[in-house]
């Protein structure tokens, strides 16, 4: 049988072990969905927390924040897969992925949403103000809408690191791109050709959420114009 080796790049290993290392793509999806989603819900709460003028608000959600954007996410994951176990809390690895990553995430989601709310004119607050709507009806109904348009290309941007870095669930065995990767280099032992190929894989894909991104600007930017 002939083989197609084109330099360090064997194309015949590449194709057979392909179906095994896209195998582990709907799991890479679903730890990068659900980490966002996780980030997204939280971020908003924690952004205001870090934006108020009460101290006692404003600390916890300042060492959150620095907290998680100073510590590498690969200890997060071993401390909340292997170190909680020790106080009788366990999570399947699954689990332990889209919580440490969701939380992660939600560090650096806040922080966007915090610039991109103080990026909105502060006479929109005293418009609200002056027509006799709540806090809650001003931030949701004014001064979020124009925030969303200013976070959303930061915010695709972090989905995208997610996916990415979604390869680091690997070491707690969560059957992602990455793992699967190490399986098929174990059983082909030519380490260069999956890795090269695992590489190709999460390029397009990051291609295609750029593209979306570009797509929901588009259509978020003239639904906010119309409102």
């Amino acid at each position: 049988m002939m083989t197609f080796d084109v330099g360090f790049f064997n194309l015949d290993k590449a194709i057979e072990n392909l179906p095994l290392i896209l195998s582990g793509l709907p799991m890479t999806i679903a730890v990068s969905f659900f980490s966002m989603v996780i980030g997204l819900i939280l971020g908003l709460p924690v952004a205001l927390l870090r934006g108020s003028e009460r101290r006692r608000f404003r600390l916890p959600a300042r060492v959150y924040i620095s907290f998680m954007r100073g510590t590498p996410i690969l200890v997060f994951l071993f401390i909340i897969y292997f170190g909680l176990p020790a106080v009788g809390i366990e999570f399947s690895a699954f689990q332990a992925a889209v919580i440490g990553f969701g939380l992660n995430a939600t560090a650096y989601i806040a922080e966007v949403n915090r610039a991109a709310l103080n990026s909105v004119e502060h006479g929109q607050w005293e418009a609200a103000q002056s027509l006799g709507l709540n806090y809650r009806q001003t931030v949701m109904g004014i001064i979020l809408p124009q925030a969303m348009r200013i976070a959303l290309p930061p915010l695709t941007n972090i989905f995208l690191d997610l996916v990415k870095a979604t390869s680091l669930a690997a070491v707690i065995t969560v059957p992602e791109l990455f793992q699967k990767t190490q399986i098929a280099s174990g059983r082909s032992f030519d380490f260069l050709t999956m890795y090269t190929l695992v590489a190709m894989i999460y390029w397009p894909l990051s291609i295609l959420i750029s593209a979306f991104q570009e797509r929901l600007e588009i259509r978020f930017s003239r639904f906010v114009d119309r409102n």
